[in-house]
């Protein structure tokens, strides 16, 4: 039996988004209020999917407990309450937008799993905006 499992999260970050190579007004004109240099917050709301089949010995497709655990490991240790710009190796050089910020997690949630799952991460920056890796 093939089915999808879930897993939601939340976690708060501050980032801005800019281009070094831009300037100021260039930066503006394509990220508006975004390209704040004194940066900005979200409260981010993460749904992670797996799919795949059920084991028929456990009744499971996933253990939900080791799911939750692999995303507080590579997803909540790593940006909650932090400076994306400025706290993580990740965003150093990668402009941390939403599409950005999916793709790392989907990254590195897709490399704690067996290839045998299927596995899709969907993004809220707000209650309206969302994205999701992959579409």
């Amino acid at each position: 039996m093939r089915i999808s499992i879930f897993r939601k999260e939340q976690f708060n970050a501050a980032h801005r988004l800019f281009r070094k190579d831009w300037d100021d007004n260039k930066n503006l004109e394509i990220f508006g209020l975004c390209s704040n240099p004194m940066y900005h917050g979200h409260n981010y709301n993460l749904e992670v999917k797996i799919t795949g089949e059920v084991d028929p010995e456990t009744g499971y497709l996933f253990d939900l407990k080791l799911l939750k655990e692999i995303i507080h490991q590579e997803v909540l240790e790593r940006f909650d309450h932090k400076n994306l710009n400025e706290d993580t190796e990740e965003f150093r050089n990668l402009n941390p937008t939403a599409e950005n910020i999916a793709f790392v997690i989907y990254e590195s949630i897709r490399k704690r799993l067996d290839i045998r799952y299927e596995v899709a991460v969907r993004l809220y920056e707000t209650e309206r905006n969302f994205v999701e890796y992959p579409a």
